[in-house]
């Protein structure tokens, strides 16, 4: 799914910025987001038709996140709690859009590899390294759950939102990074790097694009 020996660039969670991420969609490389297209920003539905615009003419793909989960989920007229993000979100989207992006999202996968690289939305977990993402659908458990919402302690925070830890960062192996967003760990507006007891690199690109921060990527040489 990545052209080989095609240089990349990286993009964060853009949570509707259709600005930030038009800026990082005009460029020759091949565009890897990280998933997480929409909701809480001003402009979600010009973020999927950016995201289905690069994945059409074969310059780009995007991961499957937490919000374009659910967001698929509601399409599919699941159960799903709808709140504010969400609703504004679906208020944007007519009939045509919300078909062609409920079929990318399905198609979305939940983590790629290439090479020394590891791509995925929430958290890695080793058995990705020799598992392939599951369908959508697939009731999201183990591997999948890991990659849409990271590692979490079965508690809540007082903003209503799970607890979230970083251990699997220490199961990376050495030299393997892996290129994440999710989690807004940044305290300088530029991605946030960490190294693992076992020698891999985690580097997270959620910067807070769509609620209140911006959009960040990276740019990578090509590879394998």
């Amino acid at each position: 799914m990545i052209p080989p020996r095609t240089p990349l660039r990286v993009v964060g969670d853009v949570h509707g910025d259709a600005v930030g991420f038009a800026r990082a969609a005009d460029t020759e490389r091949f565009v890897i987001q990280l998933g997480d297209l929409t909701d809480n920003g001003p402009d979600s539905a010009g973020a999927l038709r950016i995201a289905l615009r690069l994945r059409a003419e074969r310059r780009g793909l995007f991961l499957l996140g937490n919000h374009d989960h659910k967001l698929a989920r509601r399409l599919l007229g699941r159960e799903v709690r709808t709140d504010a993000a969400l609703a504004a979100t679906l208020a944007q989207l007519d009939p045509a859009l919300q078909a062609e992006a409920l079929e990318a999202i399905r198609q979305a996968p939940a983590w790629l590899r290439q090479g020394t690289r590891f791509f995925v939305h929430g958290g890695f977990h080793t058995t990705m390294l020799a598992t392939p993402p599951p369908a959508f659908g697939t009731r999201p458990t183990g591997a999948l759950a890991r990659a849409l919402f990271g590692q979490t302690t079965g508690r809540m925070q007082r903003d209503g939102y799970p607890e979230r830890v970083l251990d699997w960062i220490d199961r990376i192996p050495p030299g393997l990074t892996v290129y994440c967003g999710h989690d807004m760990r940044s305290t300088d507006g530029r991605p946030w790097m960490r190294q693992g007891a076992a020698g891999g690199t985690a580097v997270f690109l959620d910067t807070g694009a769509g609620k209140g921060g911006h959009l960040s990527w990276i740019d990578l040489p090509g590879e394998g």
